[in-house]
């Protein structure tokens, strides 16, 4: 079922496998069947909204099902209204149908969170933006004296990103309530050569984020856990954020369920990951768990300056280029994306972890905000076009929830991408 409702007023640890879905990749149930036919409906409880603009919405929730996930929530305000999409299952099992106040795993969009707390300890005077890793971390890092907190939080380290390591991937498949130290997640990624020298080019790394939430326990004297619930949930008033830690507390009634799917046979088949510890290898790359409403109040009170000095914003927003053939376009600054998309530029981030996909972005002020995501990740190691299809529609939907927040048509080219009408990309390579 898709429905749309209206009231008046955002890359992670996967490995990258054939298809980056987002640029905050952090990348059993047996086989299960796709998710199943969709239906509309619409309410508002001030004011109507206008069909024409509820109608692109309710074509990606049809589309992202369609592409093999068994669920779909956006909320999207623009400044005027909040909006809600939500489409298919929370529960496969259950048959329980997703709800727009499901908590989910947020995956990378942790990243922002774990960048907020670091710039509020820069205003308290307890860590230094240019200070080197080793001044907090004594001999925990390869070249450490040359690699600043900066680096970390921006992804110009060239810390090689655990996520990338084969072994690794293979090692959560075969055990996946496997939970891993910290210092195993560092053993792995440094037994990689750096990807460049500090400072010299853009490399997205869940091991930054691993270094930076060492530094912020160390640092604080407090757990992550604790760190997320008294410095950002209690004074943005977020009642269904906190830290996995390892697990999801309640996957219940009121919890979308994660799905890894399988795209390689003739039907793609799911296992829920639900019950998996995100925490345990996610962690402060990863390990976050919300709801759309506090995911967006989250983003627009860190664009808005309530977390943090105006000074410290600027500093969030000082964006190093990604690279040309980078999935996203535009910048990336302490832990926030700029996205310079189909409508126009946004800033905020994304997540996906085994089994969930899930964006995040805001205007610059803050005022306009867009969360989605879908309960769903694909496990296949190689490129197929089951995969290059699921990461089409991932990329044509994120555009077109930008558009709506924005207010903005959306782009032909945007449309034919999310039906598929653009060829998808080879999945050769």
């Amino acid at each position: 079922m898709t429905t749309d409702t209206a009231t008046r007023k955002p890359a992670g640890p996967r490995r990258r496998t054939a298809v980056a879905l987002s640029a905050a990749v952090l990348a059993g149930s047996g086989a299960i069947a796709a998710a199943g036919a969709a239906s509309a409906g619409t309410a508002a409880s001030a004011g109507t909204a206008a069909p024409a603009r509820q109608s692109p919405m309710r074509d990606v929730a049809e589309q992202v099902l369609a592409s093999g996930a068994p669920g779909y929530v956006a909320r999207i305000d623009d400044g005027h209204r909040t909006a809600f999409t939500v489409a298919g299952l929370a529960d496969i099992a259950t048959g329980r149908p997703l709800t727009t106040r499901d908590q989910f795993e947020i995956g990378s969009n942790t990243k922002t969170f774990m960048s907020a707390l670091a710039l509020q300890l820069v205003d308290r005077h307890q860590l230094r933006l240019d200070a080197p890793v080793a001044k907090y971390l004594p001999g925990v890092v390869p070249n450490g004296k040359n690699i600043t907190v900066r680096m970390l939080l921006n992804h110009t380290s060239g810390l090689f990103s655990y996520t990338g390591d084969e072994d690794f991937f293979a090692q959560l498949t075969e055990d996946p309530q496997r939970v891993w130290t910290e210092q195993e997640l560092l053993d792995v990624a440094f037994k990689h050569d750096p990807n460049f020298a500090p400072g010299t080019s853009w490399s997205y790394s869940n091991t930054n984020y691993t270094l930076i939430g060492l530094i912020l326990q160390k640092q604080t004297g407090k757990s992550l856990p604790d760190l997320v619930q008294q410095r950002i949930a209690k004074p943005l008033g977020l009642r269904h954020t906190y830290y996995a830690d390892p697990r999801a507390t309640n996957t219940g009634p009121g919890y979308a369920h994660g799905y890894a799917v399988n795209f390689s046979g003739a039907t793609p088949t799911k296992v829920d990951t639900s019950t998996w510890p995100i925490g345990g290898w996610g962690g402060a790359a990863g390990a976050i768990v919300s709801d759309a409403n506090d995911l967006s109040r989250f983003f627009s009170g860190v664009l808005s300056g309530k977390l943090f000095s105006q000074h410290q914003l600027n500093q969030m927003k000082k964006t190093v280029d990604v690279p040309a053939d980078y999935p996203i376009k535009g910048g990336y600054g302490l832990g926030l994306f700029r996205i310079d998309g189909a409508c126009g530029t946004v800033w905020g981030h994304g997540g996906d972890t085994l089994g969930h996909h899930s964006t995040a972005v805001a205007t610059e002020d803050g005022r306009r905000t867009a969360v989605s995501d879908t309960t769903a990740e694909p496990s296949d190691t190689k490129a197929n076009d089951g995969v290059n299809r699921y990461a089409q529609v991932a990329f044509a939907a994120e555009d077109v929830t930008i558009c709506e927040m924005l207010d903005q048509p959306v782009p032909a080219s945007v449309t034919d991408a999310l039906h598929g009408i653009t060829p998808t990309p080879s999945a050769a390579g």
